[in-house]
């Protein structure tokens, strides 16, 4: 069983991080996939994406869940049956999720790549990483930004949200392991507890949702 990770953010948040390292047919052991999932499932012609799919059931497991216990909004954004907050990621060869009973959360993985350099002007001002001592630090930074900036999409959940012109997030340090940001869209402000880390060439970020504050339209730029 390749669980690679646990960590406990809180009294009532984990997450857990799986290595996917088994076969498909393994995969299958003491899963059951409801019939919406399964023609998911039937649909993906990727094996990893398969594996991926199934070892994410066995996340589920450890939380006392089932594939029964997840359902999904018209955003594609995952809830489960008993009210408390989940959110699911996977990246080629892991994936993961972040499970709390009182907050609004959200991960994301990924691997750290020099693509991420081609595409940073549409997500973040990339002037402000020029001051990064070389190009490897410069891809982690940024790829630890945009695992911030996906993982509040996924909390906020709303089609229209910009990375670029509604997410910010406060620079931070490598070694603090985490930050904060926020959301300034439709007249709202909404802050969030940002935490990271590198695990093999992989960055993984989880957010917590704060409280919400309202501020005035012409405050919005």
């Amino acid at each position: 069983m390749p669980l690679y990770k646990t960590i406990t953010v809180d009294q009532d948040t984990s997450l857990a991080i799986w290595k996917v390292e088994e076969s498909e047919e393994l995969l299958w052991e003491n899963v059951e996939l409801t019939t919406h999932c399964q023609q998911r499932f039937d649909g993906m012609k990727s094996q990893l994406h398969r594996r991926a799919f199934l070892s994410i059931r066995h996340l589920l497991a450890l939380y006392d869940y089932t594939d029964a216990d997840l359902v999904y909004d018209e955003n594609g954004k995952p809830h489960l049956r008993d009210g408390n907050y989940i959110s699911i990621t996977h990246s080629h060869n892991f994936t993961g999720i972040i499970v709390s009973t009182s907050e609004q959360v959200g991960i994301d993985i990924e691997m750290q790549r020099d693509k991420i350099l081609r595409i940073a002007h549409k997500f973040t001002p990339f002037e402000e990483y020029r001051t990064l001592a070389n190009t490897g630090a410069i891809v982690r930074k940024l790829t630890i930004v945009w695992g911030a900036k996906e993982s509040l999409y996924k909390i906020y959940g709303q089609k229209g949200l910009s990375f670029l012109h509604h997410i910010n997030v406060k620079d931070f340090l490598f070694d603090e392991g985490k930050t904060t940001a926020e959301i300034d869209y439709k007249g709202q402000r909404s802050s969030y507890k940002i935490n990271f880390l590198e695990f093999e060439d992989f960055t993984c970020v989880y957010a917590l949702k704060g409280q919400p504050e309202i501020i005035h339209k012409e405050q919005l730029v």
